[in-house]
């Protein structure tokens, strides 16, 4: 069956539901195809302990404040998840699931959207499909040798699952801190960084690193100096159970291993550690193999864009992979503004 609307938007979490929003707003036609089986996005696959950096009314999506979590100043994934399916339901957005996307083709005046449930002509399309399902582990010597279990981030689920091993977490971000936080008592934790751990100051939080990520691409785009956006600021937020495990002394990082072996890692200087498992906290990149066919990629697997117009594709919008395509654009606070300002290029380019 083929089907044709104005717009398809690949991907039904935060960024899909964002430009659902602004679309029915500007009342065009159009279609979210989302591969989950239900509403949620990523956040119905985070690990337990996973918390967002924000308080609820500063982690909203366009129209809707995320309402409190009841004893949380921070709400976790599973309040997300069911403030996204409320905001799914409260708009009534023609979300169609599970679809999962395959190929996106140019087919004259459209461009044609294959998948395992059919086939959609548009006329713009807008990808929204993240990054959480391209997980990223760098090629590090020997790790086809050891003889433990590794793990990614997205596989990651309880400290329970882990008690009493011997684990080393890979990772200097905002997740691989979290993580070893949260293994941290009940794991023999050896926690690995490319570099000393830079935590932002402890009043900082989501909604702050927003405005300096707004601030910055302000400047970019006055021709201001750089202000060196989120980076300069450090690589961590404190949340609350990463500074506890902080200030009690249990996150000393030790710097990036040169190798795997059998049974652990070693260092250049000849030091091992053994382990029983290895998490990689190391990162994602762009789920993007949908949109090969249009010959789009270019640096680092990103898709040229100017704001979240494919340069190489005007029909094609991005959306919530990263800075690249919207300051804070992977963020829920952040994807908002990024999402307003696609459909309302694409209500331009579809009605002058």
């Amino acid at each position: 069956m083929t089907r044709t609307a104005d717009v398809v938007v690949i991907g039904g979490g935060q960024a899909g539901l964002a430009a659902g929003y602004h679309l029915r707003r500007l009342g065009l036609d159009f279609v979210v195809l989302d591969a989950q089986s239900a509403p949620g996005g990523a956040w119905r696959h985070a690990w337990d302990s996973l918390h967002l950096f924000s308080p609820a009314a500063y982690s909203s999506l366009p129209g809707r404040l995320m309402p409190p979590q009841p004893g949380e100043t921070y709400p976790d994934a599973s309040h997300v998840v069911s403030y996204l399916t409320d905001y799914e339901q409260r708009y009534e957005l023609p979300v169609v699931r599970p679809v999962r996307v395959e190929a996106v083709h140019r087919d004259g005046e459209f461009l044609r959207v294959e998948a395992d449930a059919g086939t959609w002509r548009a006329r713009t399309v807008i990808s929204a499909t993240g990054t959480w399902w391209r997980p990223f582990v760098p090629a590090v010597p020997g790790r086809s040798e050891f003889r433990g279990r590794q793990l990614h981030t997205v596989e990651y689920g309880r400290p329970a699952d882990l008690a009493g091993e011997r684990v080393i977490v890979v990772g200097g971000g905002n997740s691989g801190a979290q993580i070893a936080a949260d293994l941290a008592y009940d794991t023999d934790l050896t926690w690995v960084t490319l570099r000393e751990p830079r935590y932002l100051a402890d009043a900082i939080d989501g909604r702050a690193l927003f405005d300096h990520a707004t601030a910055r691409r302000r400047a970019l785009d006055e021709g201001r100096t750089d202000n060196g956006g989120v980076a300069s600021l450090g690589d961590i937020v404190a949340v609350p159970p990463v500074r506890e495990a902080r200030d009690a002394g249990r996150l000393k990082a030790q710097p990036m291993f040169a190798r795997l072996t059998a049974t652990g890692v070693e260092w250049d200087d000849g030091d091992r550690a053994d382990a029983d498992t290895i998490v990689w906290c190391t990162g994602f990149r762009p789920a993007l193999s949908h949109l090969a066919p249009l010959g789009l990629r270019g640096p680092r697997g990103h898709v040229p864009t100017a704001g979240t117009r494919a340069v190489g594709e005007p029909r094609l919008h991005l959306l919530g992979y990263g800075d690249w395509t919207g300051p804070a654009s992977a963020t829920l606070i952040g994807v908002g503004r990024p999402a307003r300002e696609a459909a309302r290029e694409i209500a331009r380019l579809l009605h002058g």
